[in-house]
């Protein structure tokens, strides 16, 4: 489900470009190329990319083999196919160490792990959702939970509802509309009322929760990073399980930690 809201972004991202002078379309292609990667499972042959990126085999041919050339792509171990290059890697860096949010968050969340010893996690926000910066791990967490890049809806989780809840009203519904609204769970909203009734209750009392929503079994609470004009940038993001907490017991521990660190990330 992840790689549905990178390809929800990057498609609005496409749509907003299409009548921009300056926009050139040879780099887009190529960054089609290398979002085709989204999708894979495993290695992908230069008919999967070319099919993923919606462009012809001729181009994708020698988009590939530029990329290549350039470390962002690679030919996988057993040569059946390409995989994403090490170069990627560097591009990763860049932008973690010279956000400023990332680097003001930091020390806070470390400290902010320290008391809370439960699953700490800082969201960069990207409308639809969110995009783990930071994540550091509780005992229960799974290898592709752990990974940074790795997206989330806004809709339902703690983090994302509380960055909504900065928005106007008209700015979160607008959101909405553009949001796949599927269910992860029995207990996930899906109403856009619904939803929205619940980005009140974050904006009155400066945090969010969710509870079963996104992931069975999970209480968290998410509190939004915002710019000196209020508009969301990240979300610090807290989980717990429900077999070691109520979700009373786990908001009135995490919820104040969780505010605390916003607010320092804010003044820092």
């Amino acid at each position: 489900m992840s790689r549905f809201f990178r390809e929800d972004a990057s498609q609005a991202a496409q749509n907003q470009a299409e009548d921009d002078r300056l926009f050139v379309r040879a780099a887009d292609r190529a960054m089609q190329v290398l979002g085709a990667f989204h999708n894979a499972t495993g290695p992908m042959t230069l008919s999967d990319i070319a099919k993923s990126a919606s462009i012809d085999r001729s181009a994708a041919q020698r988009l590939v083999h530029t990329l290549t050339k350039l470390g962002y792509i690679r030919r996988s171990g057993d040569d059946r196919g390409y995989l994403p290059g090490i170069r990627l890697l560097d591009h990763t860096l860049d932008l973690l160490r010279l956000d400023p949010v990332v680097q003001k968050a930091t020390p806070v969340l470390l400290e902010l792990r320290k008391s809370l010893r439960e699953r700490v996690d800082l969201s960069l926000y990207d409308e639809t959702r969110l995009i783990y910066a930071l994540r550091m791990q509780s005992k229960r967490e799974t290898f592709f939970a752990t990974l940074v890049g790795h997206s989330v809806p806004t809709f339902c989780t703690a983090g994302g509802r509380a960055a909504l809840a900065q928005l106007p009203d008209d700015a979160a519904r607008e959101i909405l509309t553009r949001a796949p609204l599927h269910p992860f769970t029995a207990s996930t909203k899906t109403d856009p009322e619904a939803i929205m009734a619940e980005l009140g209750t974050a904006r009155e009392n400066r945090f969010a929760v969710v509870c079963d929503e996104y992931a069975l079994g999970e209480v968290a609470v998410g509190v939004a990073i915002t710019d000196r004009n209020g508009a969301p940038l990240s979300a610090i993001h807290l989980a717990g399980s429900l077999s070691e907490y109520t979700p009373e017991e786990f908001v009135a521990k995490a919820a104040p930690l969780a505010i605390e660190a916003a607010s320092a990330i804010m003044a820092g």
